[in-house]
């Protein structure tokens, strides 16, 4: 199969059409072989419009959310980005693209040593993985110009609003009910979060996020 085909006719027909053609998101999209971050019976599929399990809990989301979602938290070539919820680390890869450093952070050490021996094979020096609790985020290596959350969400953890840098941004996917999500960005402003709403999404759940029930009679 010709993979740098696949990508090309993913960006003309998933990612151009959805009003991202950014010259520089797209080159970090054409760049990254995304067949090599999911399972090998998998790569066959890798560039179609499918969310795609890489590991248990763990998904690459349809490309023209992921695309849109990238474009929305601007991503310049001095910035720091955090990505929650790593995965199998092509996120990262694409962020390390765009930007002066991008850190993967996943709560699994298996995943997070697989993810990183990937990167590295791929001689991809801007990119690390770490392994730490997600909902913790890296407090000690902030603040981050871009929070990436990897995943759907009910809840947002101040933690990850608190690691922001000044004029940095969150870009996450909260839960809106039936099944859809409401791309946000959250934006920090001297001491002041707030966001605004992006795009109507429904990528991978991060379970773990969903929010407690309350106590009622």
């Amino acid at each position: 199969m010709d993979y740098r085909a696949a990508r090309q006719i993913m960006v003309d027909s998933q990612i151009r059409p959805n009003d991202v053609a950014n010259p520089h998101l797209v080159s970090a999209l054409l760049s990254v072989p995304r067949e090599k971050f999911v399972p090998k019976p998998r790569r066959s599929v890798a560039y179609s419009e499918l969310e795609i399990e890489t590991s248990e809990g763990r998904a690459l989301w349809i490309p023209r959310d992921f695309a849109k979602l990238l474009k929305a938290v601007g991503p310049k070539p001095s910035d720091i980005a955090l990505i929650i919820g790593a995965g199998a680390g092509y996120e990262t890869a694409v962020f390390a693209q765009l930007v002066e450093t991008a850190i993967g952070l996943e709560v699994d050490e298996g995943l997070a040593a697989a993810s990183s021996e990937r990167l590295a094979a791929q001689g991809n020096d801007r990119a690390v993985i770490v392994e730490g609790a997600l909902e913790a985020g890296l407090e000690g290596q902030g603040p981050f110009d871009i929070i990436f959350v990897n995943g759907m969400v009910q809840t947002v953890p101040m933690s990850w609003t608190a690691q922001l840098s000044e004029l940095g941004r969150l870009g996450v996917v909260v839960e809106a009910g039936r099944g859809l999500g409401e791309a946000r960005v959250y934006t920090r402003s001297n001491d002041v979060v707030s966001y605004r709403k992006a795009f109507e999404a429904s990528p991978p759940r991060f379970a773990q996020f969903n929010s407690k029930p309350e106590f009622t009679f």
